[in-house]
């Protein structure tokens, strides 16, 4: 079954671990050990129910606060479908957890308190939704049954939505808002007959019809060679295989490719898979691929396809989320590291920084604090083989890393 990466984000107490705690729950994905260990824990707590948000919150500080911080990745399955969710932390100080959280998924569902409305934490999560150009973006509605399922409130929230989405850069992105109550199970399994005024589908409903290009056919190929196989055994004297993930794309055998950086070309002879031989490689498919001839390929370069080729960079102009205590200057040199090349880059400017909860950008900031996002430039030791983030998201983020302190230390997006 295909699996489907979703990741949940919003202000705090706005109900995400519930939420996601009452989908286990609805599609029997808990133990029965596990729910009477929740049951337990909800009376030590002093609560008269079950406190399904106790399933994600596994940090001994999460649960005495009753916030999330650190992301936790939970799996369930319906009989059509996978699922992963990545539970984000709501607070401000966490936004960096909630990008690295996001990084991967094809659905964002951002949580609104039905009383409270838009904050300005929705206001970052969606930017950063957008940013990472997200597909698919639920906004669910929470805590319905505090504002008695009011359709008017409903709708008011929706119109306050709709001014963000006229402003955002990415406006192929899907959009479905869907109120609920997660405490109850409210439109989230199935359709909740005390909103009958909504007519769309419940949560479950709607992200077990969502559909998306699994295969990647959309992008560029792009093949980051990790390992040259040179086994030398009498079996294999001769064999020369270069083992790597697809990043984006696909290969077939028979293709033309190009090596970068050498520039040299060949054909696709064979493409394995331990011992299955394949006659594609799909986007995320570990796989070992021979060529028809010998060419200059290594550890760290890249195959493509002839007239599909990412430009050689030096000088980068991207986006970057700031995720370090001490804060960027220009002059300051960083480990770019870029699928697994790592490159010594240095910042050469601020251009802009963005204030997330108007939409405008500050252009006489000269540093990037914690969590901050803004525009920079590098320049880089060696050139890197990317894309812009917005044409292949696969091959255009790379992270910052502190030469020292071997932290990361921002997560970038090439423009």
């Amino acid at each position: 079954m295909e699996v489907l990466r979703i990741t949940t984000s919003g202000s705090v107490d706005d109900g995400k671990s519930t939420l996601i705690g009452r989908l286990l729950y609805d599609t029997n994905s808990i133990p029965q050990d596990k729910l009477e260990a929740l049951h337990a824990a909800s009376k030590r707590k002093g609560l008269d129910f079950t406190d399904l948000s106790l399933l994600t919150d596994g940090l001994v500080a999460e649960r005495e606060q009753g916030i999330t911080i650190d992301v936790a990745h939970i799996y369930f399955s319906t009989p059509t479908r996978k699922y992963i969710i990545a539970d984000t932390p709501g607070h401000v100080e966490y936004t960096r957890n909630m990008v690295t959280g996001a990084s991967n998924a094809q659905v964002s569902l951002i949580l609104i308190d039905a009383r409270k409305g838009i904050v300005e934490q929705t206001y970052r999560h969606f930017f950063i939704a957008n940013l990472l150009r997200i597909p698919h973006l639920v906004v669910c509605i929470n805590k319905m049954d505090l504002v008695d399922y009011d359709q008017n409130r409903f709708n008011e929230i929706v119109t306050d939505f709709q001014q963000l989405l006229d402003n955002a850069a990415f406006k192929e992105q899907v959009v479905r808002f869907i109120p609920i109550s997660s405490i109850y199970g409210e439109n989230l399994a199935t359709r909740s007959e005390k909103i009958d005024w909504y007519k769309g589908e419940a949560l479950l409903e709607y992200l077990e019809q969502i559909s998306f290009d699994h295969g990647d056919s959309n992008h560029p190929a792009r093949f980051p060679v990790q390992h040259v196989i040179r086994p030398k055994t009498d079996a294999y004297h001769d064999f020369r295989g270069f083992a790597g993930k697809v990043a984006s794309g696909h290969f077939n055998v028979g293709d033309e490719i190009v090596s970068l950086p050498s520039m040299q070309t060949s054909r696709i002879k064979t493409i394995q898979q331990f011992e299955t031989q394949l006659d594609t490689a799909n986007a995320r498919e570990s796989v070992v691929i021979t060529l028809e001839n010998e060419i200059d390929t290594s550890r760290g370069n890249m195959l493509a396809k002839p007239g599909q080729e990412p430009a050689a960079l030096k000088e980068i102009s991207a986006h970057v989320c700031w995720m370090d205590q001490a804060k960027l200057v220009p002059g300051k040199t960083y480990l770019l590291q870029h699928g697994i090349n790592r490159v010594k880059a240095k910042v050469q400017g601020i251009q802009h920084v963005i204030e997330v909860t108007t939409n405008r950008t500050i252009e006489d900031k000269k540093e990037l604090g914690l969590n901050d996002i803004g525009k920079i430039t590098l320049k880089t030791a060696q050139p890197i083989f990317a894309d812009p983030y917005h044409i292949n998201p696969a091959n255009g983020a790379f992270i910052l890393v502190d030469e020292y302190s071997n932290a990361t230390v921002a997560v970038g997006f090439v423009e």
